[in-house]
């Protein structure tokens, strides 16, 4: 895989590129990684979220395009992540308003132990080649995102397991009759997420339970998007990014979607004419989940990132909320 997508071009007022990136590989010290490369994106003005495992790196970053590329740089300075690909695209409001580096036990977690990507995976499918392999009737489409990603869109035919978190595929996977027993081992399946990382650990699954013809999309649906054009496209809809974009279309344009900052579901101008959407508040999704003080609570917050938007400051409510389940 290359170490670097391009992005394709910025229009006139897109001002911030983003950088989409994951590798795994061994870092048993990266505990110690941690505080330089904290240091790296704030002296560069580089905003987001980096998650260090002893398993690799995951994490988007997003700036004016020479810091970002100062962070890859830094990054790409360790031999072991001198490889480390990211997909890049622009946008002319910035995507994240802050930089957190964090230590986690899995760069994105399904708490399986003994998995490891480092050692087996499916087999990468290119995006151009990803249509055909939908086509075949033999082949088991699973889209691996959560509930609220894939409302919002999707691959043509996938199955979608209606799971909340990332942790929750497994146990889908034990109650899929089709995949179960000798037999069950034998079927076809085509795994796809939002930017490839979550396919590599589900794949992997896969393969440590004893299946042979397992696929994955390389890149994820974010370069499917980028590479295949709109008139030959199986997918449906929206992708959800874990930004402050919301989501993508072809071409990695941004979306029309805004985020619900009280549920994190995200919003179609249709879901906003509700008359349960009050922004800040509520949507349709949790208006009635959330008590009248939680929502005189949240009401505030939304009067007060108001008041801060009103004086150009951006406050801290406004910002999304953190999501570990990145690309």
């Amino acid at each position: 895989m290359d170490s670097k997508t391009p992005a394709p071009l910025p229009t006139e007022n897109a001002r911030y590129l983003t950088a989409a990136l994951y590798q795994f590989v061994d870092l048993p010290d990266f505990a110690e990684l941690r505080e330089p490369l904290q240091a790296c994106c704030e002296r560069h003005a580089v905003k987001g979220t980096l998650l260090l495992a002893r398993e690799g790196i995951n994490g988007t970053i997003a700036g004016q395009e020479a810091g970002v590329r100062a962070v890859l740089a830094h990054l790409r300075a360790d031999p072991r992540l001198a490889g480390l690909p990211h997909k890049e695209s622009w946008s002319d409001k910035p995507p994240f308003l802050r930089m957190k580096v964090r230590l986690k036990k899995e760069i994105v977690t399904l708490h399986v132990p003994g998995l490891d990507p480092n050692q087996t995976v499916g087999q990468y499918v290119k995006p151009q080649d990803w249509n055909a392999l939908l086509a075949d009737p033999e082949v088991l489409v699973v889209d691996t995102r959560n509930d609220y990603e894939v409302a919002i869109g999707s691959f043509a035919g996938a199955i979608n397991p209606n799971i909340k978190t990332f942790t929750e595929l497994p146990a889908w996977l034990d109650a899929q009759d089709r995949l179960q027993g000798d037999a069950g081992k034998k079927t076809k399946v085509a795994m796809f997420c939002t930017g490839g990382i979550r396919c590599e650990k589900s794949t992997a699954l896969m393969k440590m339970r004893g299946f042979d013809a397992v696929y994955h999309l390389q890149g994820g649906i974010l370069k499917y998007l980028e590479e295949v054009p709109a008139e030959q496209s199986t997918w449906q809809g929206e992708c959800f990014v874990f930004d402050e974009r919301v989501s993508v279309g072809h071409g990695l344009v941004p979306g029309p979607h805004e985020l619900c900052r009280s549920c994190r579901w995200p919003l179609s101008e249709a879901d906003k004419a509700s008359p349960n959407y009050v922004k800040g508040v509520s949507c349709d999704h949790c208006h009635a989940l959330r008590t009248p003080e939680e929502k005189a609570r949240l009401a505030e917050r939304q009067r007060q990132v108001e008041l801060a938007e009103a004086r150009g400051e951006v406050h801290v409510g406004a910002r999304m909320p953190h999501l570990e389940q990145n690309p």
